[in-house]
């Protein structure tokens, strides 16, 4: 699913639900869908890094690829709380 892409759309692991059995372990979720160095391998080389965050680092993936130079997520966070807000500014009848 990775091979040649140009961005990664990752989605927050909800921990919450992870006691529900909804989950496998950390561990095991890690294993099979960490965002690793070695995966990204497979995308384009200037593959783009997206996050809605909060990020579960080390779970999700690791720190390193989330702070890298490829992550767009601090942006991407940034940028979802201007919508947002601009959003409930058109709703509310722009009072």
């Amino acid at each position: 699913a990775l091979r040649g892409v140009d961005v990664i759309m990752m989605l927050r692991m909800q921990t919450e639900r992870q006691n529900k059995g909804l989950f496998p372990s950390f561990s095991e979720y890690r294993e099979f869908f960490s965002l690793t160095e070695e995966r990204i391998k497979l995308a384009k080389r200037n593959v783009l890094i997206m996050h809605p965050g909060p990020v579960n680092r080390g779970i999700e993936m690791p720190a390193e690829v989330a702070d890298g130079k490829r992550s767009l997520i601090l942006e991407q966070v940034a940028n979802g709380i201007a919508i947002r807000m601009a959003i409930l500014y058109l709703l509310l009848g722009r009072k």
